[in-house]
């Protein structure tokens, strides 16, 4: 297979992804272990208050997933948590995330796949050993589908996340008529803390619902279809726990189900018989498989963005030309994932991999205050999480304190982890990457205006562009290139003709004595303060092929008269004879962009020329491609 990297260019990944698919990713990711295993565990802890402890699970998931949808819309790139760490708090955390979501997500997906065997076990006799080749051959199944075709993944995913859902509905909807509500007496035999306990041990089993962040570049119509997928899916999921849950222990003697790892088998075969098992065994194994499937897509994708942003080596950004699916990034984790499985002692990992989770989770809450209060404008994402930053500040504080219950181990080496990363970019990544971040932003909010950059607006602006399809016009080219000048001093119409006169005489053929003229002899046909707030002196030059913008913004407002209220946005045109069809199709794209809500309040809050740019581009107008 033929690859290409184009130095300096990230390769485009292709939209291939719908709502469908999405919806079945982030469900799919989600039903594993945590269904179909946790619950014989937790009720040794929790006894039949399980239940609601799932329901309460869910609502612990609220604020990380509300975050991520805000973020995966703001910025849909590769590498879900990775990229939004990396822009919002900066590369040093960038680089922990990266390798945190990749070792995380390849780690719990190695586990789901070796789970399978448990339920063929009971089938075929298979020993410990099969296990491990079943989830290899599986680990290699998926590799091959996820580097042939992203596309292909996801509707294999759909396929087998719906039969898994009906599989569940059935047996949730038909066992309701056998449970035995003696069963949940005594409902909370061990008190509400350990109601709290095992919603904190349950809650990781919701982690994959946002594992769609990772592949976000590749979904169509991120902005709408990233947010309704990971919705719907956290509520049939979250529905299809608390049903099956309840039915189970409604169904199974406490003593059965705390020494069973088939819980929903054996209860399926109390009412079913043999069939009733086979049926789940199979609907468990489905939600094995597609876990597995959507960890290792997932997983990949961190790789291809570190490498991208210069933290990894340039190979594993490699895209293939035919499939456009990252190919190395998928081939180094398909390897680490067959060697967990055959080497590694999964379970205690597994743990590691939470707590690991649980930090990435804290880190996304923080990442949307630190990119709301950067105040770019160009951070625009398409749904916001309400209750602004209260969910997020309540969020992190769960989060820390699910952290503290994972226990010393799995946090010191976690710490260990990420002392690795902080080696790895002192030696490798620092020189290597220059990106700004959102913390730099609120940090030049309060410092000299001087110091300020711009590279992170940028970056966001083009992003925004490719997540709504933007076809750049001619308009768009010139104020790329266009002079933007913030002035502090102008307050009157001298002023600006002054400033205008020696800006256009740099860019054309006349003298600032005929432009000031030219500029003055149209002022005196008709005012150009065509708007509250808003001028655009236009005017003809000599020559042909000529078309010049300058922009100007003034924050305390230039006179054009005692009866014109005060002008802080001033577009100023210059073009020749026969650009007069491009004259008008400019004039109009200028009105279309100040009629853009809240455009005036933001133009006067944007903090340099650049932020301005993006405003002007990144505002909603029919754009033509004739132009």
């Amino acid at each position: 297979m033929r690859e290409k990297r184009v130095p300096g260019q990230a390769e485009e990944m292709k939209k291939t992804l719908g709502g469908l698919e999405v919806f079945a990713i982030s469900s799919g990711a989600m039903i594993s272990s945590g269904l179909f295993i946790l619950p014989a565990l937790v009720y040794r802890i929790g006894g039949p208050a399980i239940v609601l402890a799932y329901l309460l699970a869910a609502v612990l998931v609220v604020p990380a997933m509300l975050s991520k949808a805000e973020l995966a819309t703001a910025m849909p790139k590769a590498g879900g948590v990775y990229f939004f760490i990396h822009r919002s708090l900066g590369p040093l955390f960038g680089t922990f995330a990266g390798f945190a979501s990749w070792f995380s997500l390849s780690l719990k997906s190695a586990f789901a796949l070796l789970g399978i065997g448990i339920f063929l076990a009971p089938l075929f006799p298979l020993s410990p050993h099969s296990f491990k080749l079943i989830a290899i051959a599986c680990t290699l199944f998926f590799a091959f589908l996820n580097l042939v075709s992203v596309k292909e993944s996801g509707r294999f995913m759909v396929v087998l996340v719906f039969a898994m859902l009906g599989i569940l509905l059935y047996y949730g909807v038909s066992g309701l008529e056998w449970v035995d509500v003696h069963r949940f007496v005594p409902f909370r035999p061990h008190g509400w803390p350990s109601l709290f306990t095992v919603a904190g041990m349950i809650f990781i089993s919701f982690g994959g619902l946002t594992k769609i962040a990772s592949v976000a570049e590749e979904v169509r119509n991120p902005g709408r279809t990233i947010p309704r997928g990971m919705f719907s899916a956290f509520i049939v999921v979250t529905v299809v726990y608390v049903l099956t849950v309840f039915v189970t222990v409604g169904l199974l003697d406490g003593t059965d189900l705390a020494a069973t790892l088939t819980p929903l088998s054996l209860a399926a075969a109390g009412y079913a018989g043999r069939t009733g098992f086979i049926l789940l065994a199979a609907a468990a194994m489905l939600a094995f498989i597609t876990t597995g499937n959507a960890g290792l897509m997932a997983a990949s994708r961190s790789p291809l963005a570190m490498s991208r942003d210069s933290l990894l080596p340039a190979v594993l950004a490699r895209v293939n030309l035919r499939f456009k699916t990252p190919g190395v990034s998928i081939a180094i984790t398909t390897v680490f994932m067959i060697a967990a499985i055959t080497f590694l002692d999964l379970e205690g990992l597994v743990k590691v991999a939470s707590t690991m989770k649980l930090i990435l989770f804290a880190s996304v809450n923080i990442s949307v205050i630190f990119m709301r209060e950067s105040k770019l404008v160009s951070y625009k994402p398409a749904y916001n999480a309400p209750l602004y930053p209260y969910l997020q500040i309540v969020g992190t504080l769960i989060y820390i304190l699910l952290i503290v219950e994972m226990g010393i181990t799995p946090l010191l080496i976690t710490l260990g982890f990420f002392a690795l990363s902080l080696f790895w970019y002192l030696i490798y990544s620092r020189s290597r990457n220059r990106r700004q971040s959102a913390l730099i932003h609120v940090v030049e909010r309060v410092t000299a205006r001087e110091m300020r950059s711009s590279g992170l607006g940028e970056e966001l602006r083009d992003i925004l562009i490719a997540r709504d399809e933007i076809v750049e016009d001619r308009f768009d080219r010139i104020i790329k290139q266009a002079e933007i000048i913030d002035d502090r001093e102008v307050q009157d119409l001298n002023g600006l003709f002054d400033l205008l006169a020696g800006v256009f005489a740099t860019k054309c053929r006349l003298s600032r004595e005929e432009f000031r003229a030219l500029l003055e002899r149209r002022e005196a046909e008709s005012t150009t303060a065509i708007h509250a707030g808003l001028a655009i002196p236009h005017i003809i030059v000599p020559g042909s092929a000529r078309f010049e913008i300058v922009v100007v913004r003034s924050r305390k407002g230039i006179s054009f008269g005692t009866d014109i209220p005060p002008v802080h946005v001033v577009f100023a045109l210059a073009g020749s004879q026969d650009e007069r069809n491009f004259h008008l199709q400019a004039l109009m794209a200028i009105a279309q962009i100040v009629q853009n809500h809240e455009f005036a309040k933001n133009w006067l809050k944007a903090s340099d020329a650049e932020e301005l740019r993006n405003l002007i581009l990144l505002a909603q107008r029919a754009r033509k491609g004739t132009v």
